[in-house]
């Protein structure tokens, strides 16, 4: 049942806070995280840690929590998860040592999944068909905010007031967001018919785990070194061991037989190379601008933020025509500009040249307009009503697993003509090149990245085509 014109918008306004919270958050982390290191006086690992908690359970706990609000009801978990990531963030704040700063992230990720699994089925249920390319759109400026904000405030928050201030400017708002959605969001129908599938989320989670884990420690133990063979081999068990419990379960974790909806499929095969190419740009531009170029975290995120402000102006009019013209057409449309400035991106040299670099930004910026509410649009609506929160699950899970896959490529590609330690420094922000030829090889290894990134956004663009092919030759049949 959809809401009424003035309450669908206060619901609309509540998910949206809680995307724009849960985002600002990640992004400014990693700005502070220097002098995060150096006020718990963490080593570069425990420092990358901190970053590596948060994306972990972030990750793990998506497609949980899409069957939980099937299950029990999308506002009780989104609220739970609301509120659990108000705590931790205000445990961060207070954090003494680097293992309470490292499980209070894992806390945090584990309470961003909750809100943001239901947050985009919430929307579908509240919106009519018409209007859901715009309200999908509405609730992305929120993650533009997010880059925009985070390390703008975060770089002015961190030099005056410390870091302890990155957590304490998100707690309040957070815990607004948590009162506002007590009162706007209604209960809605839930499926008390359906058993919790305990194994399917033992062997799903400690299989995700797993592999995110060695994405993000692989380079520092070594890709082949015993630790690294061990967890994935043990990984690569607990998947087949998912599958095989979710072809039996009576209600399984995840509907394997939803992988059969064309669809569906192929959309979150587009979805991982449009994501592992566009997360790519703020990696490799950290390492270009901060270990390169030599910039503080403060000139470095004022760069990025022609990556995000077309987006911001332009996302509500992009959902209006994505509802108008329709997804597909416009994710193609998208995914080639996304293609086209990976390319530019990859033409940046040894001087900074801000007209080349934002130019480059903004044509990102401008197609990533087109083509998140389309891939969004594309995947979720195909999904039945009893199993939107499964379907979001995996689609968020798919989204944040190809960040962690789209970071280790970069740092895996980058590695190939620079030191490991260089590369790691500059995308912690603690460290950059210390001489001509330093500089000249992280550059040169940078623009060559950029180019790679480009085929995997590019294949996307292919897939989207044969879609579009597909679509409309089984659309009449279907008439």
């Amino acid at each position: 049942m959809k809401q009424t014109s003035t309450n669908k918008w206060a619901i609309l306004s509540v998910v949206t806070l809680a995307s724009f919270i849960t985002n600002v958050d990640s992004t400014i982390v990693i700005i502070g995280l220097p002098k995060l290191m150096q006020g718990l006086h963490l080593s570069v690992d425990a420092g990358l840690w901190v970053i590596t908690a948060y994306v972990i359970t972030s990750t793990v706990f998506l497609l949980p929590a899409g069957k939980w609000s099937d299950r029990v009801g999308k506002k009780r978990i989104f609220m739970g998860g609301f509120s659990l990531f108000t705590i931790a963030t205000v445990l961060c704040a207070l954090a003494g040592s680097s293992t309470a700063i490292i499980a209070f992230r894992f806390l945090q990720g584990a309470g961003a999944s909750m809100a943001l699994a239901t947050a985009t089925p919430i929307i579908m249920q509240t919106f009519a068909k018409k209007e859901l390319g715009l309200a999908v759109s509405i609730n992305a400026t929120s993650w533009v905010l997010g880059a925009i904000i985070g390390p703008v405030i975060g770089g002015a928050l961190i030099d005056t007031l410390g870091w302890r201030s990155i957590f304490a400017l998100t707690a309040p708002f957070a815990i607004a967001g948590v009162l506002l959605a007590a009162f706007v969001l209604r209960p809605d129908r839930v499926h008390t018919d359906t058993k919790m599938d305990w194994a399917g989320l033992f062997t799903f989670g400690l299989g995700l785990t797993g592999l995110m884990v060695i994405l993000s420690e692989g380079g520092g133990w070594g890709w082949l070194s015993p630790a690294v063979i061990l967890l994935a081999a043990g990984t690569v068990v607990l998947f087949f061991l998912f599958i095989r419990t979710e072809k039996h379960a009576a209600s399984p974790l995840f509907d394997l037989g939803l992988l059969l909806n064309r669809q569906y499929s192929t959309g979150l095969l587009i979805a991982i190379g449009y994501m592992i190419g566009f997360y790519s740009i703020t990696f490799l531009l950290t390492i270009y601008l901060q270990g390169a170029l030599r910039l503080d975290a403060l000139h470095a995120g004022l760069l990025l933020i022609p990556l995000s402000v077309p987006q911001l102006v332009l996302s509500p009019l992009c959902g209006k025509l994505v509802d108008r013209v329709g997804a597909p057409v416009l994710l193609a449309v998208g995914l080639t500009g996304i293609t086209a400035g990976l390319l530019l991106l990859g033409t940046l040299g040894p001087s900074l040249s801000t007209p080349a670099l934002s130019g480059a930004l903004i044509l990102v910026s401008v197609s990533n307009s087109f083509a998140w509410p389309s891939i969004a649009k594309t995947i979720l609506e195909t999904a039945p009503a009893k199993q939107a929160g499964i379907a979001s699950g995996m689609f968020f899970t798919v989204n944040y697993a190809s960040r962690a896959v789209s970071q280790t490529f970069v740092l895996l590609l980058m590695e190939i003509g620079v030191p490991a330690v260089l590369v790691t420094r500059a995308m912690a922000g603690t460290g950059g090149a210390e001489s001509a030829v330093q500089r000249h090889a992280l550059v040169l290894s940078a623009d060559v990245s950029f180019r790679i990134f480009a085929i995997f956004t590019a294949a996307s663009v292919i897939t989207t085509l044969f879609f579009i092919r597909t679509r409309r030759k089984t659309i009449p049949h279907a008439r």
